[in-house]
């Protein structure tokens, strides 16, 4: 190869990947964000499962119409956050028939439009919006995904759920390796500091040089070279940045264990990406942390719950009493209480981190694999110092999209918003109102 094919392919595979479509505007977060937010969120999760979230797998049984959850029993499915009911909305009746979601609508899960197979995105998704609003942060907007081992390894970044606007797929992180060297290489040793020093050189040589050669090509090419190289740029912005709060990330790096390098199942790589998102959550450096299980594709594996089944195959199997499905959501519950119990043990103002945090947990699938998408359950954790609703159940009438939840996340974020990626026509269709849900809101 030459060394222009070569630089082409390490913008390609580092530029892209690690650079303004992961980490998109990193030289910008929120300025007057702070000045917007008056009790609402400092920070919000969403936790996306393929294949579907069955609302009779979190409904209570016998729960019809909206009402306190106090008295009510979780479904087995949900039940680890029974300890949790206080802090759990949960929501039934939203739509999303207009994203076509079928398998997966990908990128208009959390955009709110249609989407589909290698269908790019066509705005922005709700995460990284809010990454713009809510307080600054070293690193705006992190996307994990977890998936099967051989997924997770053969493809460590993927772009399936999130978007900085048309075109601009955001990458997720599967490899916990790869995260943890870029987060944490500057305060490491051994091996890992060594691999975080080559690669930083080499980041820098590459950009000097990217940008010194790519003011030759056609304006097309040109374009979109300059991408590749504002994405090293932003890497090694990212890197100095972080170095200059080493203090800070050392209270809260997560230790390196066996599970990195020599994972017995792929959960094992689950959980540790977990780790670093929540750690990444504490120690400040992000305010909006994306989870992608199964990475909103059709796949994922779980062999390390004793399921051995996965992939296409779990889509084709009902959820409600499937054991199948009880374990993996189950597994999804406790790494929600674990997210809750890690950002409740960190002081904030006078209260805790979690007073301050939304969580959203709900399916880049609606209801279930093969799905119009006329319903599509969801379930909030936190009320961010009684911004949100919280203890309760609610049933909706079908008639409001998964924009008009995206719509209310930002208004509790400081920005006044009646429509999140819907235009007047497209409402007329698709919503029968306007504005944010009452029914979430205090």
């Amino acid at each position: 190869m030459t060394r222009r094919e070569s630089l082409q392919t390490l913008a390609a595979g580092f530029g892209v990947a690690l650079g303004s479509t992961m980490f998109p505007g990193i030289s910008r977060a929120a300025g007057l964000a702070a000045s917007k937010l008056s009790g609402g969120p400092k920070r919000i999760i969403f936790f996306l499962q393929n294949q579907g979230f069955d609302p009779a797998t979190c409904i209570p049984s016998g729960m019809v119409n909206s009402g306190s959850l106090a008295r009510a029993k979780l479904p087995e499915p949900i039940a680890a956050l029974e300890p949790f009911k206080e802090r759990l909305h949960i929501i039934n009746g939203l739509h999303g028939v207009h994203t076509s979601p079928s398998h997966s609508p990908f990128f208009g899960a959390l955009g709110g439009y249609r989407g589909g197979d290698g269908v790019p995105p066509s705005g922005p998704t709700i995460d990284y919006e809010l990454s713009k609003v809510l307080p600054e942060t070293l690193l705006p907007h992190l996307c994990i995904g977890m998936d099967s081992m051989e997924n997770m390894k053969g493809k460590p970044t993927v772009a399936n759920l999130s978007a900085s606007g048309a075109g601009q797929p955001i990458f997720m992180h599967s490899n916990p390796n790869h995260l943890y060297q870029m987060l944490y290489g500057g305060i490491s040793q051994g091996d890992i500091r060594n691999q975080h020093e080559a690669r930083s050189g080499m980041f820098d040589r590459i950009e000097q040089l990217a940008a010194a050669k790519g003011g030759s090509l056609p304006t097309a090419d040109a374009q979109r070279y300059g991408q590749y190289v504002q994405g090293f740029h932003d890497i090694n912005g990212l890197r100095e940045r972080l170095g200059g709060v080493s203090d800070q990330l050392r209270r809260f790096a997560p230790k390196v264990d066996g599970r990195y390098t020599n994972p017995e199942f792929e959960t094992d790589w689950h959980d540790v990406l977990l780790d670093l998102g929540i750690s990444a959550l504490k120690s400040g450096t992000t305010s909006v942390l994306t989870i992608g299980s199964g990475r909103g594709e059709i796949f994922g594996a779980w062999k390390g719950l004793g399921i051995e089944q996965q992939g296409h195959n779990l889509g084709h199997m009902p959820q409600p009493d499937n054991p199948i499905w009880i374990k993996i959501r189950q597994y999804n519950c406790r790494m929600l209480v674990k997210l809750m119990q890690e950002l409740e043990s960190v002081r904030e103002g006078s209260g805790t981190m979690m007073d301050n945090t939304l969580i959203v947990y709900t399916s880049n699938n609606a209801d279930k694999q093969h799905t119009s998408g006329t319903t599509w359950p969801v379930m909030l954790l936190g009320n961010c110092g009684g911004t949100f609703k919280s203890g309760r159940f609610t049933q909706l009438d079908g008639k409001r999209p998964i924009n008009a939840l995206y719509s209310t996340l930002l208004n509790a974020s400081g920005v006044p918003c009646d429509r999140f990626n819907m235009s007047e026509k497209m409402a007329a269709k698709f919503d029968s109102g306007t504005g944010p849900l009452k029914e979430v809101l205090s």
